[in-house]
């Protein structure tokens, strides 16, 4: 007998990537399964999650999204009432797309959490979304400063090896990426070449950019530390729009955060608050 799936929190296990997905309620419809995503600022719906909601897409217009990988026009659509854990949102903007994230209904964007508190329980499939109190952070939990570029994306400082990176908290990501600024960083470290093989990184746009993965020494935020994991290097367009190219930067996706037992981002405290997976 398997075990079931999880309904929104899965970890990151051999043979899986994690995901973090929200219950969210459009127009008090729902709950739908959004994908949650720190890394976006723009909070999207799935065609099809707006079909079933009966939104008029005639009056669709047309906005510039920026991805990962690239930009491109999509529709966007205003819905009457968003609500997310303990709070509502009115008359929202929303971006169309094709796919969310592994067939999801949609993605929930840091727009929406300026000051909000992210609980997520990898363990108990368990997420909670709502407002911060300022609390700090449990007993055995480290604790990490977050600062935010473009519009609310938050990045700690964290070091991979010997070297020191910007890292993007982007929990809407599969996979961990860095830039070449990191991949040049770490050869000259080791002193020798990095053993490489080509990936390519498929972004919400539809565009690819072509990358090249390898085995990195441990990565290590605050007093929590990851081994074995594998980073694919490429100048990402993201990078490109946030000017994270000319010194190591990397984006931690979920490969790396699912490995966690207990994530909480408070953007209110502006803290990462991280538990390590026991064993």
């Amino acid at each position: 007998m398997t075990a079931p799936e999880p309904r929104y929190v899965a970890p990151t296990l051999r043979d899986r990537i994690g995901r973090i997905w929200a219950p969210v309620f459009i127009d008090g419809q729902g709950p739908f399964r959004f994908v949650l995503d720190t890394g976006a600022t723009t909070v999207a719906l799935s065609r099809d999650a707006a079909t079933l909601l009966g939104l008029r897409l005639d009056r669709a217009r047309q906005v510039r999204l920026r991805g990962t990988t690239g930009s491109s026009l999509v529709p966007q659509i205003t819905v009457d009432r968003i609500e997310i854990g303990d709070f509502l949102v009115e008359n929202q903007r929303v971006i169309l797309v094709d796919d969310a994230f592994g067939g999801a209904d949609g993605v929930l964007a840091t727009r929406l959490l300026s000051d909000r508190r992210i609980f997520v329980e990898f363990r108990k499939d368990r997420i909670e979304i709502t407002r911060s109190r300022g609390q700090p952070a449990p007993l055995g939990f480290t604790t990490i400063p977050v600062k935010f570029a473009s519009r609310q994306v938050p990045w700690v400082d964290a070091w991979i090896g010997p070297v020191k990176v910007k890292a993007v908290i982007d929990t809407g990501a599969q996979q961990t990426i860095g830039n070449l600024a990191l991949r040049v960083a770490l050869a000259a470290a080791r002193r020798r070449a990095m053993e490489l093989r080509n990936e390519g990184v498929i972004g919400v746009t539809g565009d690819v950019q072509e990358g090249q993965s390898a085995g990195v020494p441990t990565i290590r935020l605050g007093n929590v530390q990851v081994s074995n994991a594998r980073v694919n290097f490429v100048d990402l367009h993201i990078f490109e729009h946030w000017r994270m190219l000319d010194e190591p930067a990397i984006l931690i996706g979920m490969d790396v955060i699912g490995v966690l037992d207990t994530f909480i981002l408070d953007y209110r405290r502006r803290e990462l608050q991280l538990l390590p997976r026991r064993n």
